[in-house]
């Protein structure tokens, strides 16, 4: 089982404006899928905020994946791609393109997400868009494959395939 953490990236939220109903869904699906979600944040739209939800998540809780939602898209004040890009120190970019590769399929919408992955130190990081309906077909694409990576990145697996 690993830990993961839930950011959701709202100014409405962080103001207690409205209901959060992404980081409950992202929640839910990863206790599904056997994670122990251990820490759960709303953050406003602010990118310093953002880098520091991050950055506690990976540097001082060491959560195995630290999940974002909302905040991918092209208002200005979207910018949890930004802040996901300037605290990973390596990227993974399969995951995003295979998001957007499969929602694609559902919306032409989905090009104009502008959603990262990353790694700090031995965090992964994924950015999924903040409405319900896209969170579900998003992240129900990428979920099944995390474990392998997660194995080589917490050092649970030396090889990537045996010899």
């Amino acid at each position: 089982m690993y830990t993961a953490a839930v950011i959701t990236v709202s100014d409405k939220g962080a103001q207690g404006l409205r209901e959060d109903t992404g980081g409950p869904l992202v929640s839910s699906m990863l206790k599904e899928a056997g994670y122990e979600v251990v820490y759960t944040v709303v953050v406003p739209d602010e990118q310093p905020e953002i880098e520091k939800a991050l950055c506690y998540c990976a540097d001082k809780l060491d959560i195995a994946l630290a999940v974002t939602t909302g905040g991918t898209g092209f208002s200005p004040r979207d910018v949890t791609p930004e802040a996901t890009v300037a605290v990973c120190q390596r990227m993974t970019p399969g995951i995003p393109e295979a998001m957007r590769f499969e929602s694609l399929k559902i919306t032409n919408r989905a090009m104009l997400t502008r959603q990262q992955a990353g790694i700090r130190g031995r965090t992964l990081i994924i950015n999924l868009p903040g409405s319900p309906k896209a969170i579900r077909e998003n992240f129900a694409v990428c979920l099944p494959a995390l474990d392998h990576g997660l194995e080589m990145l917490r050092n649970k697996k030396g090889d990537c395939a045996p010899t």
